[in-house]
């Protein structure tokens, strides 16, 4: 432990942590074009992750004439939530790289998401890790802003007692880069070669220090970490 560069890994979940993305975005776009905006999956991820539906109320009502109510948005809960206990599985690794930093930190791991935290927490108990965090999940929708601002990530920290300068993040979102970044932890980007899936270079200028794209290869990754690093 005295060696490892980062007192605390705080995590995003959708898309590092489980793959929801493809699951919650086929929701969405079924709902969409419900409300008659003629929109692919492929489509739904290039707007839509990262953001919150109700972060984007105002294009949906563009396209459709709908203005978002709480109650459709309800209705996507409860559908892409079925979904998800229906589908969802892990990002190939993340169980096992979850694991391995609790037991290298102590414990000082947390899940900093901007998705509802009921999702959150359903979503790792059904892979298995629920328990890895200790209560240490947190949701942008109880910040007074989420991602791309720093709010959630700053929670995250101050749970653990740990200085976010100290803190390494995971996301795989030019949106929550800027946020941990915003935050003063050192980011890396997960990106693998999957469709929909944001690119090495949206990442790295969102303010990624490095991406991978292998969730077996994070341990080593961060153990490694040094500011040469940085400049290599």
């Amino acid at each position: 432990m005295s060696d490892f560069p980062f007192d605390a890994v705080i995590f995003d979940c959708d898309g590092v942590l489980v793959d929801s993305e493809p699951i919650t975005n086929r929701v969405i776009s079924e709902m969409l074009n419900e409300l008659g905006w003629s929109i692919g999956i492929e489509e739904t991820m290039r707007i839509f992750v990262g953001k919150t539906v109700r972060d984007e109320a105002a294009q949906i009502e563009a396209h459709t004439g709908f203005a978002v109510t709480s109650e459709w948005l309800a209705q996507f809960r409860a559908r892409r939530n079925e979904a998800l206990e229906r589908d969802l599985v892990e990002i190939r690794g993340a169980p096992a790289a979850v694991r391995a930093l609790h037991r290298t930190l102590g414990g000082r791991i947390a899940v900093a998401s901007g998705a509802d935290k009921p999702k959150v927490e359903m979503q790792l108990a059904k892979v298995g890790i629920l328990e890895c965090f200790d209560g240490h999940v947190f949701s942008g929708h109880d910040m007074a802003r989420s991602k791309p601002y720093p709010d959630v990530y700053l929670a995250a920290a101050a749970a653990l007692g740990v200085d976010p300068a100290r803190c390494a993040v995971v996301e795989d979102t030019a949106t929550g880069i800027t946020a941990g970044v915003a935050a003063g932890a050192t980011v890396f980007g997960y990106s693998p070669k999957v469709v929909g899936q944001q690119s090495p270079d949206a990442l790295r200028a969102a303010g990624a220090v490095a991406v991978f794209e292998d969730m077996n290869q994070l341990h080593a990754l961060l153990a490694g970490w040094t500011d040469a690093s940085r400049a290599a």
